[in-house]
């Protein structure tokens, strides 16, 4: 094992982890975050995820460079699992209250908003198991997001739900677990956001918080994940 390379983080507890979805090919957008937003990041512990289907483990952890790399293939469609697997990966080796998630292709304006969201989540009573953009699915659709994405199968059905935008999320301990019991069915889909907001219990929903993350983060080009 290559030195800054852990498999083995049990030992370590955290109240938060935050997760940078990323690729390869995009590795540039992690590398302009950690210039930028990411420079001086010490609120929480943070990984960029990447993925690598030869590994021969199904993910490996680098503390130096904050990378959790997942045996899945590294492109568009295969972000629900890389999303799943990951949360997978931190569940077995993080004790943990929350996970918040974003994307490669985002900019944090101020991150004083994690210290706030961050307080937000840990205090409030009762607990918050699910927060972020709310979208209403007060119906079923079929969605044409491969107008946008090209090799996304076209018209894919979204059944009525609520979830939160896959820009920014967050995730309870208690969620992520209830998550893992629908694994195989989330890989199965095509947009992770609304997979994991359709494939949550609804009484995780009942306390679920609204973040209006237009206020916070801002859409850089080119992003994997965009």
């Amino acid at each position: 094992m290559s030195e800054g390379v852990y498999n083995l983080h049990m030992t370590q507890t955290t109240d938060i982890i935050l997760l940078i979805f990323n690729c390869v090919k995009y590795k540039h957008k992690a590398i302009q975050q950690k210039q930028t937003w990411l420079k001086d990041f010490t609120i929480i512990p943070y990984f960029h995820v990447i993925g690598n289907p030869q590994l021969t483990t199904e993910y490996i952890f680098d503390d130096t460079e904050r990378l959790l790399t997942i045996k899945v293939e590294d492109d568009y469609n295969s972000l629900p699992q890389k999303v799943i697997r990951a949360y997978a990966a931190i569940n077995a080796e993080f004790n943990y209250k929350y996970i918040f998630k974003t994307d490669d292709d985002q900019h944090v304006n101020n991150t004083k908003f994690f210290n706030s969201i961050a307080g937000i989540s840990l205090s409030k009573i009762p607990n918050i198991h699910y927060a972020g953009n709310i979208v209403h699915v007060d119906k079923s659709y079929l969605s044409q997001y491969h107008k946008i994405h090209p090799e996304l199968p076209p018209f894919l059905p979204i059944k009525a739900t609520k979830y939160c935008s896959g820009r920014f999320y967050i995730l309870s301990n208690a969620a992520v677990k209830q998550l893992l019991l629908h694994q195989k069915d989330i890989e199965q889909e095509y947009l992770e956001d609304y997979a994991i907001g359709y494939y949550l219990n609804n009484t995780m929903k009942t306390t679920i918080l609204h973040i209006d993350t237009n206020k916070y983060f801002t859409d850089m080009p080119e992003g994997c994940n965009h």
